[in-house]
């Protein structure tokens, strides 16, 4: 069971580019096979030196560390298929091939359960069918080879279906892209069943438990340690197939994914200086993370049993500033009660969410959603017993609710979607106030608030009923693309239009990592001309993809 769940994860992560590609909105930011690669990999990883062979307690280890490991919407519901799956065999030392079917089957339920609003023609969709067909294949032969051939091509055909299930879908052209995953993910497994080379991630037996470890800090696939390096590399004119196998030949665990203007990179390494040289001669390189994984092991090792893991460099402890509202926010962290972590990408950002008077910032956002752990580990170095996460990203919500039921800390989550909303909801933070009521206070303040994003098309696409050609400059208001065009500043009036600029008392500009300081101070004066009732601020965001996040309060 380790072995075939090992392999799933091995295609997943080979397979993960073509999935994040599956992304509805055209945009560089589609990253559904990276968060399934990688909370899978940490799934295996939890099991991967486990003593037992009981096929209960591996299945209860890769439901704790997919959930561990979960990353984005699609990588918790993935955590809570094996955790239905884990159910589904309880107590069983060994498992035939029906009760695997049974088992896929069982975690229907518990996928369909993690979604407020479950929507058919997604992911959902897919685990209800894919366990139907297993269940059917299973009450006629209780043979893997079977069963594992039928789950996968009922996945197949199911994910085929979406596209009529679900509008958005078939106007952009695309399959679901969890849905494709899971499929990919249960194709790996039945590749493996049946002897075919998968390139499978090595699971070396030994002694001595590692509940709980660091699925970025425990090295599976050779059981050798390194530098675990993340970054993103942007420019242009290179081959992305060239460089891909390039940057993977320098190390392994790679999921590598992008396209020939930007480049995302997990690689475990023993020479992250080498890797660093290659990309640097190519582009630029942002959001660099290297964390030395045999110092990581020994940490927990020495700590084994006090609590979850992560990577330490990625939460920052909050500096002393100015709450938006005159008071030092400094001072008033260290008394107050109740904590507020900010998940936030780019150093302008980041530096703003301190200066307002957040606890700590979690970095993250587009392409790089936090995990669960990561949400958890910022949570318990928190000195308060509250905590409140401001996730500003809707695809790190599902990751943060998970966090709650893991600590003995009160944690709330207020549902930010954008960085705009959680910057209003944090001024809405009253120091003296209880949980209940700030969180109450924060949601409704987060509300109040209209976001527009600027960026452009990565592919032609039709996103209701907007056609949208690659190059097109497009404007998002609340998460939904409205509007797209060749020239930046009409598709900033519509999109500020959208948002009721005219009527709006403070208008706020975040500029981008690839905007230059001069055409963002000269954009925002058109900005002041074109609504002279508006008080217009511009703001160092820094923050990648994303040329403008502009907020209208």
């Amino acid at each position: 069971l380790k072995r075939a769940l090992a392999a799933g994860a091995a295609w997943l992560a080979r397979n993960a580019e073509s999935i994040n590609a599956l992304n509805v909105f055209p945009v560089p930011d589609g990253d559904t096979g990276t968060n399934m690669a990688l909370t899978m990999q940490a799934a295996v990883g939890q099991v991967a030196d486990s003593p037992s062979h009981s096929a209960a307690e591996i299945a209860g280890g890769i439901s704790h560390g997919a959930l561990m490991g979960a990353r984005g919407n699609s990588g918790v519901i993935c955590s809570q298929i094996w955790r239905g799956f884990a159910d589904g065999i309880a107590g069983k030392e060994r498992i035939t091939a029906r009760d695997f079917a049974d088992a896929l089957a069982a975690a229907t339920a518990t996928a369909y359960r993690a979604v407020l609003k479950p929507v058919e023609g997604t992911i959902l969709t897919v685990v209800r069918e894919m366990g139907e067909g297993a269940k059917a294949a299973a009450s006629t032969l209780n043979s893997y080879s079977y069963v594992l051939a039928e789950a996968a091509k009922a996945a197949r055909l199911s994910v085929a279906r979406t596209p009529t299930l679900l509008d958005k879908l078939r106007d952009a052209g695309v399959v679901d892209a969890g849905g494709q995953g899971l499929f990919v993910l249960m194709d790996g497994i039945r590749r493996y069943a049946e002897g075919e080379d998968v390139d499978v991630i090595e699971v070396e037996e030994a002694t001595g438990p590692l509940a709980g470890a660091d699925p970025q800090g425990i090295h599976v696939e050779h059981g050798e340690y390194g530098y675990c390096t993340n970054f993103l590399l942007v420019g242009e004119g290179w081959d992305f197939d060239e460089v891909r196998a390039r940057i993977a030949s320098f190390g392994d665990s790679a999921v590598i994914v992008g396209d020939e203007r930007l480049v995302k990179v997990h690689i475990h390494t023993e020479t992250p200086g080498t890797v660093l040289n290659y990309a640097t001669a190519l582009g630029s390189l942002r959001q660099i993370s290297i964390a030395n994984m045999q110092d990581q092991h020994e940490d927990f090792l020495q700590m084994h049993g006090q609590g979850g893991a992560g990577d330490a460099s990625a939460v920052h402890t909050a500096a002393a500033g100015m709450h938006a509202s005159g008071r030092d926010a400094g001072a008033n962290v260290a008394q107050t009660h109740i904590a507020v972590l900010a998940v936030a990408s780019g150093p302008g950002l980041v530096q703003v969410f301190r200066s307002m008077g957040a606890t700590a910032i979690i970095e993250g956002g587009q392409t790089m959603n936090p995990s669960t752990e990561e949400l958890l580990k910022a949570i318990e170095k928190a000195p308060q017993n509250e905590v409140i996460l401001l996730p500003n990203n809707g695809n790190i919500i599902m990751a943060a609710r998970q966090t709650p039921r893991l600590t003995k800390k009160r944690v709330a989550v207020v549902h930010t979607e954008t960085i705009p909303q959680g910057m209003a909801a944090l001024i809405a933070l009253n120091y003296g106030g209880t949980l209940e009521d700030n969180v109450e206070a924060m949601q409704e303040a987060a509300s109040q608030v209209e976001t527009g994003e600027i960026t452009r098309a990565v592919r032609d696409a039709k996103v209701d009923g907007i056609v949208v050609k690659s190059g097109d400059i497009i404007g998002l208001h609340n998460n939904a693309l409205v509007t797209t065009g060749a020239d930046r500043d009409e598709v900033a009036w519509e999109l500020l239009g959208r948002m009721g600029a005219a009527n709006r008392e403070l208008i706020t500009v975040y500029w981008g990592c690839d905007i230059a300081q001069g055409d963002a101070e000269a954009f925002r004066d058109r900005i002041s001309e074109r609504y002279p009732n508006a008080e217009v601020e511009l703001v160092t965001g820094g923050q990648p993809f994303y040329d403008y996040i502009i907020s209208a309060e």
